[in-house]
C-alpha cells in the first residue's frame, strides 16, 4: 500500500516576486500573485512566497455574499492578492482579493 501523497505537492508554482522572501519584505497594499494552498470554512490560505502562507478571510474574497470559500476559489488556483496587514510577532499575513479602492 502506497502512502497518501499531499495533492498540494503537485500544484503549479505561483509567479513569485524575487524581492519578497520573508515577512519583513511585505508592505500593506502590495500586490502579489499566489497559489491557493488550502480552503477552510473561514477563508483561503495562499502561498505568496514567504515562509508562512497568507490568509484571505471569507469577507475579503469578493464583495458579494459568500456561503463558502470554495464557491470562489479552489486549491491550486493562482490568484492576485493584496497585503492587508502583517503581524510579524505572530508570523501572520492577512490578504485580500478585493482590489484597493473598491
Amino acid at each position: 500500500m502506497r502512502p497518501e501523497r499531499d495533492p498540494r505537492d503537485e500544484l503549479p508554482a505561483p509567479l513569485l516576486k524575487k524581492d519578497v522572501l520573508q515577512l519583513e519584505d511585505l508592505k500593506s497594499g502590495m500586490e502579489l500573485q499566489g497559489t491557493v494552498r488550502n480552503v477552510v470554512d473561514f477563508g483561503a490560505f495562499v502561498d505568496i512566497g514567504v515562509k508562512q502562507d497568507g490568509l484571505v478571510h471569507i469577507s475579503k474574497l469578493t464583495k458579494r455574499f459568500v456561503k463558502h470559500p470554495l464557491d470562489i476559489v479552489s486549491v491550486g488556483d493562482i490568484v492576485t492578492v493584496w497585503v492587508d496587514s502583517v503581524d510579524k510577532q505572530k508570523g501572520r499575513v492577512s490578504l485580500t482579493m478585493l482590489p484597493p479602492g473598491e
